[in-house]
This record gives structure tokens, sequence and C-alpha cells, in this order.
């Protein structure tokens, strides 16, 4: 019986990606990659600029800027991972001398070293390819070619990695299991706190040959974002318009700090949404905005935090800080039929308490944790 192959998976695997993000990598690699060109182009060697800036590099920069999580994307796979390729393809070159073969023997024997090193990267084929198709250049130099171009510059696009992913909240190199949380200490995040080992989720990985293609945290994340959503599945249909606060206190982006300081005072709350004329919504202010602005002043003024946060709220202060000046502009926000499953994520594993809710680019509520845990509380009672 001949099994036709659905016509469907021979379609787009990955999911649809927005135009920033796309072109968040494309401008990584194009950074990366200048960046390289200019560390690899060793003066005194009469070498073509192609040998150089090899066409693996190319394929590497796919990996660090497009898909940063990957395993095969880690400073260690990029790096040993080219470099023991490298060493392999010129070792084959002064050995084999059939085109064919030198070929196939390399990119074979990269593939197997790289994996015994725990350093499997993609491109990697492709280094030991370009050493084994350019012999006489190889031979000229030798074993260095491992090491310049492919080790120095393979670091380089490391290097602006680590940086360009920083820059663009993207976490590169990828969580460790064992890494501190947000705050520093060693407890699990509120997303990975699953009761699963570290070994228990390797084991996962390994008897679902995955080990490649997923991390131990990045599992540990997404196994605790399912759970999030299935406890919303179970809390029924409810969405952010069931939930949200509608008496909103809100303040212009004019405000005096010391009068939004007297809001949170006044009314305890965490959270003062930012707003413009016709109820546009702007930004909000959540209360740590005050403390990190007060911080910042008390370091840069040479003075305790204590008179730095006096300073900030003074009534009588010329030129006082206004509303605009503290507030966030880029947290998570929803619509009024944003499911309960989509909001859970959004404050268990952020900085944020509340998450603005908004009907086009006008503010129509607010969902606090408190909203959250009082709408989770019902729906047990159910």
């Amino acid at each position: 019986m001949v099994v036709v192959p659905n016509l469907a998976s021979f379609g787009p695997a990955v999911p649809r990606a927005s135009f920033r993000e796309a072109a968040r990598a494309g401008f990584g690699a194009f950074v990366g990659l200048g960046l390289a060109g200019l560390f690899v182009l060793t003066p005194g060697v009469d070498l073509e600029l192609g040998l150089y800036l090899v066409a693996p590099f190319g394929a590497s920069s796919v990996l660090l800027f497009a898909v940063p999580n990957s395993p095969l994307a880690q400073p260690w796979s990029a790096i040993v991972g080219n470099i023991v390729a490298g060493l392999v393809g010129v070792a084959v070159s002064l050995a084999v001398g059939d085109p064919t073969l030198r070929i196939a023997l390399s990119v074979g024997l990269a593939i197997s070293a790289t994996i015994l090193c725990r350093a499997l990267h993609p491109p990697a084929g492709a280094v030991a390819m370009t050493a084994a198709m350019s012999p006489d250049a190889v031979r000229e130099l030798g074993f260095l070619f491992a090491f310049t171009p492919i080790g120095l510059g393979s670091g380089v696009l490391v290097l602006v990695a680590i940086a360009y992913g920083r820059l663009t909240g993207r976490h590169y190199p990828f969580r460790q299991f064992d890494d501190p949380n947000r705050h520093g200490t060693r407890d699990a995040g509120p997303m990975e706190r699953l009761g699963l080992s570290e070994e228990e989720l390797v084991d996962i990985l390994e008897r679902y040959r995955q080990s490649f293609n997923l991390g131990v945290e990045d599992l540990a994340r997404l196994v605790g974002a399912a759970e999030l959503r299935a406890a919303a599945h179970r809390a029924g249909p409810t969405t952010a318009a069931d939930v949200m606060s509608r008496n909103l206190v809100t303040v212009g982006a004019d405000t005096p700090v010391s009068e939004v300081a007297d809001l949170f005072r006044r009314h305890r709350f965490t959270a003062l949404p930012v707003v413009g004329p016709g109820d546009r919504y702007l930004g909000v202010i959540f209360q740590l905005h005050l403390v990190d602005r007060a911080r910042e002043d008390a370091l840069r003024l040479n003075r305790g935090f204590g008179p730095a946060m006096r300073r900030l709220i003074d009534r009588g202060r010329t030129g006082p800080v206004r509303a605009a000046d503290i507030m966030g502009v880029a947290g998570p926000r929803g619509t009024p039929q944003t499911p309960l499953g989509a909001l859970l994520p959004m404050m268990s594993d952020s900085d944020v308490d509340a998450v603005p809710i908004l009907a086009r680019d006008r503010i129509v509520g607010i969902v606090t944790r408190t909203d959250l845990i009082g709408a989770l509380a019902r729906s047990s009672l159910r």
C-alpha cells in the first residue's frame, strides 16, 4: 500500500513571523557579517575575500540572529563546532587527493566529530566542505585556517549576536535550567515550576529526539506556558472584558510625578495609565517606575535613595518630572476580547502588575494580578 503524503506537509512549517522580527534578524546578520569581515581579513596573506568571509558564516548568521534559542546556535556549538570542522577539513585536504572523496569524507567526519564534541552546528558541515573545495589555499594556511578565519570570524559573530540580542530584547546565549531568575534568586520562574527535574526534562528531549532542537530551559518554559493555558481553559471562556476594572483613574502625560505618587498612596493602586486627549493610551506607570527613577537620580547625583525620592516627588521642585518621563510604553496590552489564557502568561513571568485593555488606541479598562487571582478563585468554586 502506497501512502500519499498530505499536500499540506509540503507547505511552510515555520509559523508566520512579523515584519519587525524579520528585519531584526536580517539587520543583525548584516552587522555581524560586516564586523566579522573587518576582523578576519588578515593583513599580509594574499588570499581572496571569498575564503576569508567564508560562506558558512552566512549560515551561522541565520542561526545566531534568526533562531538564537536553538541549541545549535549557542556559542559552544558555533565556535567550537566550526573550528573542529575546519581542523577536520584541513586534515582531510592534506591527506586525500580525489576531490569527490575529499569533500564527502570531510563533511561526514566533521558531522561525527562535532556531535562527539557536543558542538553540532549545521554550518560546520559547510566549513569542512569549504576547506575540501579549496585545497591549494588551505595548504597555504594549514591548520591555521581553522582558527583564522574560521574561529576568529565565528567568535566575532557570537559576540555581535550577544550584544545585538540584548539591544533588541532577545536572550542569547539561551538560559540554563539553573540560572537565577529575573529577581536574582534561585527559585524557578513561575512558568517553570513544573515539579520536573532537569534530568527528567533532558530525558523527554532525548526520548523524542529533540535535544538538538530545544534547550531544557526552553522546554520548561513551554510546558509551563501550556499548563497556564490549560488552567485558563478550565476557567471557561473568560475574557478581559469579564474581569477588567472599568472605572479607571488615569493621568496625563504632563502630570507631575508628585501627583502620581499621591494617587498611588490614595487609591492603593500598583499601576496608573497615562492617557492623551480622548482617553488615547500613551503608556502606564507602575510603582516600580518611581523607585527606578529615584535610584537613577541617587546614583547620578551621588546622594542617598531617600533624599532622591523626596526630591523626585517634591511639589515645589523647579522643573518637576512628568508622567511621560517615567511611564512604560512597551509593555503587554490586550483587548476586551483577549482570553484569560492569554493574560496569564503576560503577568506571570514579567515586570508588569497590570495589563491595559485597549479598544483601538483608547484605554477602556485594566486587568491587574488581583483581578486574575479573583477570576481563577471563582472558577475553582464552580
